[in-house]
């Protein structure tokens, strides 16, 4: 996931393994053509899983490359992932602190304004199942908008409930990325892949009493989204009766390459 307020300089949200493919989906005019280049500005975490963080590694490339999390999260991946320390035995990358509750404005590697803030805001989550313990923001949502008070967009991919605290945030939200992970609770039980549901795993399904497709379909945002999608889950198949009540509710099923201009 990336966003730019003008088009060319660009700021991933999470990296995950498969970030080198991410990076060629960009726009053009950010992949110069000399060695060692990585064409984005920053990379903002939402928390430290393996599937959010393994891609910084894979961004040693970058000769400076800012990252934007909590503490709590940069705590886990020096300590306990140990992420930090190998990417940075190859690259300058240095971590800029997200405070929960207050917009700090994101900068270019230049240092010059991006024309975004970043906001993060606790969701209700489990730390990751290497660290040690929990701690206040080891899981957060985001809210990125546009310092003139343009649309704002709500990132959020990793989410265990949706009480009415956290409804009423993602209300103002022009553009709602959510957390798709599982359709039902017991999908990988029922596959027989894991003994653990969707709760045990910190990821509110979508289906069924209380699932987010129920709480969701209520909320005002001009787009939503789900991301983060299981290979599991079938809403990823079209003609699924699963993916007919998705649409039906007025949400979206994100995919690869999708583009929204805000």
């Amino acid at each position: 996931m990336a966003i730019s307020a003008d088009g060319e300089r660009w700021f991933l949200l999470n990296a995950s393994p498969d970030v080198r493919e991410q990076v060629r989906r960009l726009s053009p005019g950010t992949l110069a053509p000399v060695p060692r280049h990585v064409p984005i500005e920053g990379v903002i975490l939402t928390d430290a899983e393996i599937d959010h963080s393994l891609g910084i590694v894979l961004l040693r490339e970058a000769a400076f490359l800012p990252l934007y999390m909590t503490k709590a999260v940069e705590s886990v991946l020096d300590a306990e992932s140990r992420f930090l320390p190998l990417a940075r035995a190859f690259a300058a990358m240095p971590c800029v602190e997200l405070p929960l509750g207050a917009p700090i404005g994101l900068l270019c590697r230049d240092g010059t304004p991006s024309g975004l803030s970043v906001e993060a805001f606790a969701v209700p989550s489990g730390p990751p199942q290497f660290a040690p313990t929990a701690a206040a923001g080891h899981t957060v949502g985001l809210f990125i908008r546009e310092m003139d008070g343009g649309p704002a967009c709500a990132f959020v991919p990793g989410c265990a409930a949706l009480d009415r605290g956290l409804l009423d945030r993602l209300m103002g939200a022009d553009l709602l990325l959510f957390d798709g992970t599982f359709w039902s609770d017991d999908e990988l039980v029922a596959l027989g892949i894991s003994p653990r549901t969707a709760r045990d795993m910190d990821h509110l399904p979508i289906g069924g009493p209380d699932g987010s497709l129920e709480l969701l379909a209520s909320l005002p945002c001009r787009h939503r989204v789900y991301t983060h999608i299981n290979n599991t889950n079938p809403i990823l198949l079209e003609a699924s009766a699963e993916r007919a009540a998705v649409v039906e509710a007025g949400l979206t099923v994100g995919y690869d390459g999708q583009l929204f201009v805000m």
